[in-house]
């Protein structure tokens, strides 16, 4: 048998902790997410982009099908790193809450509201006999008007915290370093975007397209379709996400 306090005799239990106090299959969680494509976040003064690299398995697969980035609601996004189908399934049970919410309130949720919501099912996983953690890290961008523009970090463990900016996945640890050299706390939206590519470049394998990253941005330009404001938190000037085009991406990328 393995030697328990390298976590070999614990590695199989979610529920059972090792005598250093750790639960390991969170940690094979961490691990997974850490072999997920690179993904971060920055938030701006005047709003929050979030980006990531989408790189297809295959030249085969039509790449116009995959979504790293993924709108919760019209002053909510999300993007992840770790297991794709884990994320799926995390979005939905987040949308499915922000409208419970919206019928209740007539408004949607706080971003710290669906963060909580959101670390809560992943925090469950953590506890129940017979399941394993989510394979997966999110950050979560959003806006309202409590707290303004707010980025979380939430991971396996249903742990979460605000982030001013934030890297997951395979290639965190250089870009978090990249982040820290070049965050400023009075940087604009267009900056951020930038450093997103700048970042993301960093550990970039292949070239950088439209076609290979993805960005959303909170923004109030990024609520103007929507009328009336929609979200309860204020006018049709009131910020929200959307996912940039690939010809919005591309002229970022030129520059």
């Amino acid at each position: 048998m393995a030697n328990p306090g390298t976590g070999g005799a614990y590695s199989f239990s979610l529920t059972t902790f090792s005598p250093s106090g750790k639960l390991v299959q969170i940690e094979h969680a961490l691990a997974a997410v850490g072999q997920g494509t690179t993904s971060l976040g920055i938030k701006a003064t005047n709003g929050i982009v979030v980006a990531t690299s989408k790189k297809a398995p295959s030249p085969l697969v039509d790449d116009s099908c995959i979504e790293r980035v993924s709108l919760i609601c019209p002053n909510i996004g999300v993007v992840y790193s770790g297991m794709g189908p884990d994320f799926r399934v995390l979005v939905a049970k987040a949308r499915k809450s922000a409208q419970a919410y919206w019928k209740i309130y007539g408004e949607y949720p706080s971003t710290r509201v669906l963060v909580g919501e959101i670390a809560t099912v992943m925090q469950e996983a953590t506890q129940s006999g017979g399941v394993r953690p989510f394979g997966v890290s999110l950050l979560v961008a959003g806006y309202d008007k409590a707290k303004g523009h707010t980025l979380y970090q939430v991971d396996p463990s249903g742990s979460f915290w605000a982030w001013k900016a934030s890297a997951i996945g395979k290639n965190q640890v250089n870009a978090k370093t990249f982040l820290e050299k070049r965050y400023n706390d009075d940087i604009s939206l267009e900056d951020a975007i930038h450093t997103a590519l700048l970042t993301l470049k960093e550990g970039f394998e292949g070239v950088m397209t439209e076609k290979t990253i993805e960005l959303g941005i909170i923004s109030t330009a990024g609520f103007d379709n929507l009328a009336g404001g929609g979200h309860g938190t204020g006018g049709s000037d009131t910020p929200g996400f959307r996912k940039l085009t690939e010809a919005e991406v591309a002229d970022y990328l030129q520059l």
